[in-house]
């Protein structure tokens, strides 16, 4: 991607898993100008509320098709600051923790990078479940792709 779509893109994700860990479900309100854009997906396998956290912004910032000016907003702190503090010590690190832990969740941490690196992007958190409009649809959608994910594995 090269030239940059100067037209804000705003997207809000979520992420949920019932039980923690269990089936999880993500979810994601893209927006630009009066286009909107839904996505969601889940896993009916055990995964964790912060792998489809995670997988929510992965998956929306991979479907714009043009370098983009993004409003990302994430109901969770281990996302937005994952992505604008921690990883950048973690890749100094060689995806090592300050312990010299393996970090959690680097597959995605990684991809979500790569991701971030193709457009201009602004993190924003929010307080889930307090109204936000846009936090409270990703919360829908997430829960709709966990329910789709586990009515697949059934059928």
């Amino acid at each position: 991607m090269s030239e940059v779509d100067e037209r804000p893109v705003t997207i809000h994700t979520d992420g949920a898993c019932v039980p923690n860990p269990g089936p999880g479900g993500w979810g994601a309100l893209l927006r630009q100008g009066s286009h909107e854009l839904e996505l969601c997906g889940g896993l009916a396998e055990p995964t964790t509320n912060n792998r489809m956290e995670l997988t929510a912004p992965i998956e929306a910032l991979e479907a714009l098709r043009r370098r983009s000016v993004v409003h990302l907003y994430t109901d969770s702190t281990y996302v937005r600051n994952g992505i604008t503090s921690w990883v950048l010590g973690w890749q100094r690190n060689g995806w090592l923790t300050k312990a010299k832990e393996p970090v959690k969740n680097a597959d995605l941490w990684r991809r979500l990078v790569a991701a971030c690196a193709e457009h201009d992007v602004e993190w924003h958190w929010v307080k889930g479940h307090s109204g936000d409009e846009g936090n409270e649809r990703a919360d829908r959608l997430a829960a709709r792709g966990l329910a789709e994910a586990v009515a697949a594995a059934r059928a």
